[in-house]
């Protein structure tokens, strides 16, 4: 046995040996602090004293700190970040388990004050003070709960925010009109923070976001009825839809931020802390935690079905049996986690039957793209063999194709909500979070899906259509931008693969245009390695370090575009084979986003998942007597 062979094989049994009894995995899904200090908070402030769970959320925190007092989103996050530091601060002084004389206190507090005090942590972190006490609520809050009663017609309405702004910015509207805000007994105080109390906290996201949404007012303004008569309708509006898209596990739309947003809504609204809505909904925020090297952490969702999806198909690509149990156990848990009810995607998108699949191990409303793609390429061996699922498949590609956007690429989550003048809305995040446009990572792992899964090509009018919005969003250096990776390299790996695998030629401008590039940013070890830093910077932005999956996801590319085996590949290859007892910061280094500049994601699958598909490509490709 071959030294690559004994990889392939070695990454196979871990994989098949981490899957749980149900057909999934459940790596963690790991986001940094946030979710951990949240949930402390949250716990104190409803008073609910589960003093070992907290505890044990506090051991994390403390470890995650910096010699400095600050905390990182990301290793190369020079300084360190400000919000996520007041996070942690807060929370271990709520928590009661340290006090401000404690050293790492006093760091974290020289810190803070050293990079501007309260007035520079992000928006949310206001929000989250605000709700607990800690910060003054704005005497007037420009976008106002009314923007619910505004029709669909109207130019800018709710359903124009993307799903994961709309299920944060509504409980966030409830409990601003209400200037709720909660303490306890245990509050801290948090004034030593302030550099300057007088400062208007809110004037840098406000001042801009007052005039930007003067014309939502002055729609808001011609609406028929009595002013206060239609702001009650419009708070009650507000609360069943949150109630109304409350999941099984108690959580609100299956994230833990709008979770957490929503119980402190619902208090505003009158509910007492252990109303059984609330009650649930922190159970269902307790059954996010996870252990990561023995600490807790809570995720902020789970990602079982992305996981499964693409392990699944990762073990079918190194040619593990369909008929396999491994296999044959994933494909039941993925049947079951089909979605069959309608979700906010049918507003865009009507007289479409649900078919796509989630993220989460609990969605049932909010299917997505990339989950689709990925749960049929891992379910098409199946199909093939087994006919009566004919249907899973025929509804699915269906919902998938639907769902592609007017401009010829593919969101996220829903369809055509990417209008250009909220792109614009001072809000952290900006455009990624406020909107859903089509992105290059969306669209490619789109187009490879149907060119390798259901063969169609780019004389299709809607892959042609896919491939132009493709070839129009290629940066000038070759690459591609990447939403949900990081970033250019995973944006770029997407791209090269859906463009080949819709038949587009190979020395194709574009593509050897993207090819070059990704040969220049090579590392002199072989490997391929990208900053989160790229996301904000709007630019590449090398990591100065290779990483396991950039440079696997850098050699699928080449693998795909590549007629010969060439120098590059070679040592990228080279690399993978060398680094598989690799256990460094770069292991544990984010290769996701969910919110740009807010957290990153670390994927425990993706350090086995991906150097076995580009070693499996790899050796279907230049070594096909090894699968004989």
């Amino acid at each position: 046995m071959n030294q690559l062979e004994a990889e392939v094989n070695r990454l196979v049994n871990i994989l098949i040996s981490e899957q749980n009894l149900d057909g999934s995995w459940s790596y963690p899904f790991e986001t940094g602090i946030s979710t951990d200090c949240y949930m402390i908070i949250l716990l104190r402030t409803l008073e609910i004293n589960d003093e070992d769970f907290i505890y044990e959320l506090v051991r994390r925190i403390l470890n995650k700190q910096e010699k400095n007092g600050s905390w990182k989103l990301f290793y190369d996050e020079e300084k360190g970040n400000i919000s996520a530091t007041v996070e942690a601060y807060y929370a271990l002084l709520y928590s009661g388990y340290l006090t401000k004389s404690d050293p790492g206190m006093r760091g974290a507090k020289k810190f803070i004050l050293k990079n501007g005090g309260l007035n520079e942590i992000n928006m949310f972190t206001k929000v989250m003070l605000a709700l607990t006490g800690q910060y003054k609520w704005p005497s007037y809050f420009p976008m106002p709960v009314e923007l619910l009663l505004l029709p669909t017609s109207f130019p800018v309405n709710f359903f124009d925010f993307s799903v994961y702004a709309r299920v944060n910015l509504l409980p966030i509207l409830i409990a601003a009109d209400y200037t709720f805000s909660i303490k306890t007994a245990r509050t801290p105080d948090l004034s030593n923070l302030f550099l300057n109390r007088n400062v208007d906290g809110w004037e840098r996201e406000l001042h801009d976001l007052r005039s930007f949404l003067s014309p939502i007012q002055q729609g808001i303004n011609r609406l028929i009825g009595y002013p206060n008569e239609l702001h009650q309708l419009a708070l009650e509006r507000a609360e069943q839809y949150m109630l109304q898209r409350i999941e099984a596990d108690g959580t609100f739309y299956s994230y833990f931020s709008s979770t957490f947003l929503m119980i402190f809504a619902l208090m505003a609204r009158g509910y007492a802390k252990q109303h059984p809505v609330i009650k649930k909904a922190v159970q269902g925020l307790k059954s996010y935690q996870t252990s990561i090297n023995n600490y807790t952490h809570i995720q902020f969702t789970t990602a079982n079905v992305w996981n499964t999806a693409l392990i699944s198909y990762g073990l079918q690509e190194a040619e593990i049996s369909s008929s396999s149990e491994t296999i044959q156990k994933a494909n039941q848990y993925l049947l079951s986690r089909q979605h069959f009810l309608y979700g906010d995607w049918a507003v865009h998108n009507q007289n479409v039957l649900p078919g796509g699949w989630g993220f989460s191990d609990i969605n049932t409303i909010n299917p997505d793209i990339d989950d689709t793609t990925a749960s049929l390429r891992s379910l098409q061996s199946l199909i093939i063999n087994e006919p009566i699922y004919y249907q899973t498949w025929d509804r699915a590609v269906h919902w998938l194709l639907s769902m592609q956007n007017n401009d010829g690429g593919w969101p996220a989550f829903e369809k055509n909500v990417n209008k250009s003048i909220l792109q614009w809305l001072p809000v952290e995040g900006g455009g990624k979070m406020i909107l859903d446009p089509s992105t290059a990572d969306l669209t490619g792992r789109t187009l490879e899906f149907l060119g390798n899964f259901t063969h169609a090509d780019h004389y299709y009018p809607f892959v042609k259509k896919g491939v132009d919005w493709l070839f129009q969003d290629q940066k000038k250096d070759g690459s591609w931008y990447g939403r949900w990776g990081i970033c250019y390299i995973y944006g770029t790996w997407a791209a090269i693969t859906g463009l080949i695998a819709v038949n587009v030629r190979k020395d194709h401008p574009s593509i050897q245009k993207a090819v070059k590039w990704l040969y220049n940013i090579q590392n002199k070890d072989g490997g391929w390695g990208e900053s989160c830093k790229s996301d904000a910077e709007k630019r590449y932005v090398p990591l100065q370090e290779s990483t396991r999956t950039h440079t696997a996801w850098a050699l699928d590319a080449l693998l795909a575009a590549e007629k010969e085996e060439t120098p590059g590949i070679k040592q990228g290859i080279h690399f993978l084979l060398e680094t598989s007892e690799k256990n460094n910061w770069t292991t544990t280094y984010p290769k996701g986003q969910g919110l740009p500049g807010g957290f990153y994601i670390h994927y425990h699958s993706y350090e086995h998942l991906f150097p076995l598909i580009a070693l499996s490509h790899y050796q279907k490709k230049f070594n096909p007597e090894l699968f004989k």
